[in-house]
């Protein structure tokens, strides 16, 4: 498609006959838009890997600013005189920003460019991390909070975007690596971040505020990016504007893609808030249950590059979402039946289970056959699917309060993974949206 509406005088349209035919560079200066004319032969390969740079980095701080404050959460809430309910407020404001800001990832990459608003939402992230430690009350905190959370918010949704933009033919080894870096980024900062303040001399502050500098970091390679005018590999500027509207509600790959997203994150979610303190109240030390959560996030770094490759390989994706799911079942029931005793099994098992989100970024790349599907088909199941996850972790919390045991949330935990395998198999159904839509 890309060759037939570079070269639209062009008689014959084949491939091979245009890209290889001696006499056709003379079409190019047809072109209208002169930052298209270079799209032909796509950028350099060096350009190639600053992406594939740009997209490590990115990945790398779609988290630390959320599971670093969680490892330091007590101690912000004593340096702010926080209350224990605005503080169960913050644990939500994650889902509801990616939620809110991720909406607006299409409309921005439409008029500025993915990279650009990549980019900027790193920008945003930087920002955040290093005014929120500098605040000195709740209110700014929770303000320099959302900054880099809507950073994070446009860069999740986008991607996807990045990587179907890009690498056409290698969404799945592509959407492995950044998953990977993600799960990297996850991991290391709710692993290093409170013996890294405990070597900063105490502060919090100085804990929560290192992080930015990993942020800055992975603006830099988003600027040649974005002052490069050759484009991605077929994807010359005037497709988006031709491209028809898609109305992504009328898809029900879309809605299924949307709940299964939504289901994974209320997962993790509850995992990455609580999974600790069960280990604890079982009788597990906390500095147990700490690497135990970490352990549990690390699954994630293998696994995510491994299940997006063996994903783009199968038509349906289905068994993939059973045998993640089941792993989830099994997991919840060894913490109903024997938390302590099999606690490094279950931490293991509940990892595996997690890995749905890599594939949920997978299905995301392969629901839609073009680039401005991607970016609707990303920013409509990631924005439902955090709405979605929202109510989960404090609906737990709620039922651990006043039941007074971990057995009734457990056994919610384990019956949200049967609608969650239910929706993972529709949509990962052999479709795409433009088909139902």
């Amino acid at each position: 498609m890309p060759d037939d509406e570079i070269r639209p005088q062009t008689r014959n349209p084949s491939p091979a006959t245009t890209m290889d035919a001696p006499t056709k560079p003379a079409a190019v200066p047809t072109l209208q838009d002169p930052h298209t004319a270079q799209t032909a032969d796509g950028p350099s390969p060096w350009m190639l890997r600053l992406v594939v740079v740009g997209l490590v980095l990115t990945a790398l701080n779609l988290r630390p600013a959320i599971t670093s404050l969680g490892a330091l959460l007590e101690e912000v809430r004593d340096g702010l005189h926080m209350s224990g309910s605005v503080a169960g407020v913050l644990t939500s404001v994650p889902p509801l920003c990616f939620a809110i800001f991720g909406i607006m990832a299409p409309r921005l990459a439409r008029r500025f460019g993915p990279g650009a608003v990549v980019c900027a939402g790193m920008t945003a992230i930087t920002a955040g991390l290093v005014i929120r430690p500098l605040v000195g009350g709740t209110a700014g905190f929770l303000a320099a909070s959302a900054l880099a959370l809507m950073g994070i918010a446009v860069s999740n949704v986008l991607m996807p975007v990045i990587v179907k933009r890009w690498f056409p033919d290698r969404v799945g080894s592509m959407t492995g690596l950044y998953s990977m870096a993600l799960a990297l980024g996850t991991s290391l900062a709710a692993a290093v971040t409170v013996p890294m303040t405990s070597a900063l001399g105490g502060s919090w502050r100085l804990g929560l505020g290192v992080w930015a500098v990993l942020a800055a970091l992975a603006i830099l390679p988003w600027i040649p990016v974005v002052r490069d005018r050759s484009g991605a590999p077929g994807q010359p500027a005037a497709q988006h504007a031709k491209t028809p509207a898609l109305r992504i509600t009328r898809s029900r790959t879309a809605w299924a893609l949307a709940c299964f997203f939504g289901l994974q994150s209320t997962a993790a979610y509850i995992t990455m808030g609580w999974m600790p303190q069960i280990f604890r109240d079982a009788g597990v030390s906390a500095g147990t249950a700490g690497v135990l959560l970490a352990v549990t996030m690390a699954m994630g770094v293998p696994l995510a590059f491994v299940i997006p490759g063996v994903a783009t390989r199968m038509k349906n994706q289905g068994p993939i979402v059973v045998l993640l799911g089941s792993c989830g079942l099994i997991g919840y029931a060894g913490l109903y039946l024997a938390p302590a005793a099999g606690a490094w099994a279950w931490a293991l098992l509940l990892g595996i289970s997690n890995c749905s989100f890599p594939l949920a970024l997978t299905m995301i790349g392969m629901r839609s056959r073009t680039g401005a599907g991607v970016v609707r088909l990303s920013a409509f199941a990631q924005s439902v699917g955090y709405l979605i996850s929202i109510p989960g972790p404090l609906l737990i919390g709620v039922l651990y309060q006043h039941s007074g045991g971990w057995e009734l949330p457990i056994v919610l935990m384990a019956g949200l993974m049967v609608p969650q395998m239910a929706v993972g198999i529709l949509a990962g159904r052999d479709r795409t949206i433009e088909d139902e839509c």
